[in-house]
């Protein structure tokens, strides 16, 4: 039996909830697993990308297109910025020294962080959001 035919706004509706079928699904903070943890992991994973000792690509499934793109451009700009003072990759240890979390709802986590290696203290400020079963980073800023 063929398919029926949809007037022009069905169609449309029906677009729209394949749509949403496919985007991405939020996930509630109870299914997922501890949020600290990932955080402290992912923001010692960006750090290292930055430093240039770990490839942008292996944070590319913990972080939504754009956040990653950015962490891209700016490890560029850092490594662009190391062989300019023909500098080698250091190789600093990140000790994270404080983790703070808030929730403003359920699946979405708003953290800052500081992160010390021998030379620098940072801040990190991230949200972290429940999507198809795992936390994303969604936006990051490293201050």
């Amino acid at each position: 039996m063929p398919a029926p035919l949809l007037r022009g706004s069905e169609h449309a509706s029906a677009a729209v909830r394949t749509d949403a079928f496919f985007a991405p699904q939020r996930t509630s903070t109870a299914h997922l697993p501890s949020a600290e943890v990932f955080t402290r992991n992912v923001v010692r994973g960006v750090l290292e990308v930055f430093a240039g000792v770990r490839e942008a690509e292996q944070l590319a499934r913990w972080t939504t297109e754009d956040v990653y793109r950015a962490v891209v451009v700016r490890a560029g700009l850092a490594a662009r910025a190391r062989s300019a003072r023909r500098m080698p990759a250091p190789r600093d240890v990140h000790e994270i020294r404080s983790v703070h979390l808030s929730s403003p709802a359920d699946g979405v986590v708003e953290a800052t962080v500081i992160a010390a290696a021998r030379t620098r203290t940072r801040a990190i400020a991230l949200r972290i959001e429940g999507l198809d079963g795992r936390w994303r980073v969604t936006a990051l800023a490293l201050l």
